[in-house]
Order: C-alpha cells, then sequence, then structure tokens
C-alpha cells in the first residue's frame, strides 16, 4: 500500500492524468496486494495475470504524459514486482552449477579439442627444439642472459624461485599471473595474432631457461621442478590459445548457413564457458606448483602427481566430454526466462 500511496502523493499532473490514476488506483492497489502474497489460488493467479497486464500498459501511458521520475519509477517498482509475481522468481540451486561442471565444461572442452590438442603437440615439438638448440649453443644464450645472471640462475635462483614466498601466497600469485596470460589469450582471440605473440614469447622464454639448465648439467633439476605443475599449468595455457584461436577463426571462415556474427557470438559464448573452468584449472596447478613442486618429496612421487592430476583432466575433458558430445548434450542453460505476457 505504501507504493501506491508514493504514487498517489506524488503525482502532480493535469487533471486529465489526475483522474487516470485515481481511477486506478484501486487495481494497483490489490495488484500490489496479489505480489506481496506467498500462496494464491487459481484465480487470484488469474487476477495477478490480468492487473499485471494493465499496470504495464498503465505505465506506458503513464511515461508518455508525466515528467516525474519518482512516479515513474515507483510505477514501475510495482510492475516489476507484478512480472517478477507472475513469471515466479526462482531459488539459488546448486543443480546448475553441478550440471556446468558435469557435462557443459567437459563438453565444451571437448568440442575444441582439435583446436587445443594441435595447439599443445606444436608447442612441445617447438618448445623441445629451442630447447635442444640453447642448449648446444651456449654463445646464443649469452646474447640473452648475461653469464653472471646465468650462472645465478642454475646454481641457485631457479630452484629458489619456487620457496621464496609462503606457499598460499606463492600460490595465489602464480594463479593469478597464468589467469591473466590466458585471459589475454581468450580475450584476443578474436584478433588472431596477438594469442600466437602470447604463445612465443613464452615458448621461448620456456626454451631459453631449460636450454641453459640442460646445457649446464642441471637438466634433470629443470624437468623435477617443471614437471610437477607444468604438466596442467602448460595445458591450461593451450586450452586458452586454442579456443582463443577457435573464436578468431569463427568470423574468417563461419560455416554453412551461418553469419559471421552468429558464428562469432557462439563460439565467443563457449569460450566464456571454458574460461570458468580454466579458473578452477589454473587454481589446481597454482596449487601444485606451491605446495608439492619445493616439497622436496621423491622426484618420482612429485612428478607422478602432477602426471595423475594431467591424465584426469584429459579424462575429463575428452573421456566425459566425449560421452556428453554422444549422449546430444547441449551447453545452453537448461533453463530459459519464460515469456512474459503482454498487455
Amino acid at each position: 500500500m505504501r507504493l501506491v500511496n508514493l504514487i498517489a502523493a506524488r503525482y502532480a499532473a493535469p487533471v486529465d492524468l489526475d483522474a487516470y490514476v485515481a481511477e486506478r488506483r484501486g487495481e494497483w492497489n490489490r495488484l500490489d496486494a496479489l505480489t506481496r502474497r506467498r500462496g494464491l489460488s487459481a484465480a487470484e493467479a488469474d487476477e495477478l495475470v490480468l492487473l499485471y497486464q494493465r499496470a504495464a500498459t498503465h505505465l506506458s501511458v503513464v511515461r508518455s504524459h508525466s515528467p516525474d521520475p519518482i512516479l515513474l519509477a515507483s510505477l514501475s517498482q510495482l510492475v516489476i514486482a507484478g512480472r517478477s509475481a507472475v513469471t515466479g522468481g526462482r531459488r539459488f540451486s546448486w543443480r546448475p552449477v553441478g550440471r556446468f561442471f558435469t557435462t557443459t565444461l567437459p563438453l565444451e572442452l571437448y568440442r575444441a579439442r582439435r583446436w587445443w590438442l594441435a595447439v599443445t603437440a606444436l608447442n612441445l615439438l617447438v618448445g623441445g627444439a629451442l630447447m635442444a638448440y640453447f642448449a648446444a649453443h651456449p654463445e646464443i644464450v649469452e646474447t640473452f642472459v648475461p653469464a653472471a645472471t646465468a650462472e645465478r640462475l642454475v646454481n641457485e635462483d631457479f630452484v629458489s624461485y619456487y620457496s621464496e614466498f609462503q606457499a598460499q601466497n606463492f600460490a595465489a600469485n602464480v594463479w593469478t599471473h597464468n589467469a591473466m596470460i590466458a585471459g589475454q589469450c581468450l580475450a584476443s582471440g578474436v584478433l588472431i595474432l596477438p594469442v600466437l605473440w602470447v604463445l612465443a614469447y613464452n615458448l621461448f622464454n620456456i626454451g631459453l631457461v631449460g636450454g641453459l639448465m640442460i646445457g649446464a648439467g642441471h637438466g634433470e633439476t629443470f624437468f623435477v621442478y617443471i614437471l610437477p605443475h607444468g604438466f596442467l599449468e602448460l595445458t591450461a595455457i593451450f586450452v586458452a590459445a586454442g579456443v582463443g584461436l577457435r573464436i578468431g577463426w569463427a568470423w574468417i571462415s563461419p560455416g554453412p548457413h551461418r553469419t559471421r556474427g552468429r558464428a562469432l557470438a557462439e563460439r565467443a559464448r563457449a569460450g566464456m564457458l571454458v574460461a570458468l573452468g580454466l579458473v578452477a584449472m589454473l587454481l589446481v596447478s597454482g596449487i601444485l606448483e606451491a605446495y608439492v613442486t619445493p616439497s622436496g618429496w621423491p622426484d618420482a612421487i612429485r612428478i607422478g602427481i602432477g602426471f595423475v592430476v594431467w591424465l584426469a583432466f584429459l579424462g575429463y575433458a575428452l573421456v566425459l566430454g566425449g560421452a556428453a558430445d554422444r549422449r546430444g548434450e547441449s551447453s545452453e542453460p537448461d533453463h530459459l526466462p519464460a515469456e512474459l505476457p503482454t498487455a
């Protein structure tokens, strides 16, 4: 009732509109009362729909005649309350969250698998070649890393980097850093070239450091400290890059029966779903890097943990995602807003 009284009290308009409001005040009072009830009979539900339709029309009429923003806001609030009562508000449920992680995310990872698996394979080949080249040509390494810096990196900094900060702080730091790189790959995917630049830059750095460590006879140390978290971390970056390139390719080759705009929108939406999954994926890799990599456990255990987690991701994306695809699942929400009744 306060809402309706505010409408009447704040109304400052010509006589015809004043009469318009006075004539319909009873309907608004009734609509306001029905929206506040939790249980409605069938007759009251029908009345609610009818009054909501009328109030929506009244709002349109008042909006075209009244410049008073408070009046319009008050009547709009009444219409919104009526719409919410008609359509029914959705209560929070964990079901969509569960469906996202069991169906939606693995399905989109599976559908984009050709892109991120190709990116992974290409980066592994090029990265291995760069490491071998830099390990065999230390004079080339010196053009990028001064001898004193290289010696300190090999003997101290590479290992101490993983235990320099408290584990929880280090995990948060690498999580946000890697998330930023993944975000760059996804956000710039529509332009394609920036993704290739990000990949090339990170690949060069990994190849340079790996080649330096291998050439100095510390190759085992390099792989022991890279692999426990690197399996999952690098795969996450490659997934982001592959999905980003897939988005960019959509406007180059949209496919039959689709406009470039529609293809780009569909791929971008799928990319955003994968981005949500990468947040969790990179969190796991950050925990591995902060707690497992510098743990001092036997090398086989550290590497084995990282390898098992990586295999679990591949099974999640390829096996679970493939099953969802064969079932004909969709990544579209399982509920869409109901069509609102209109006057």
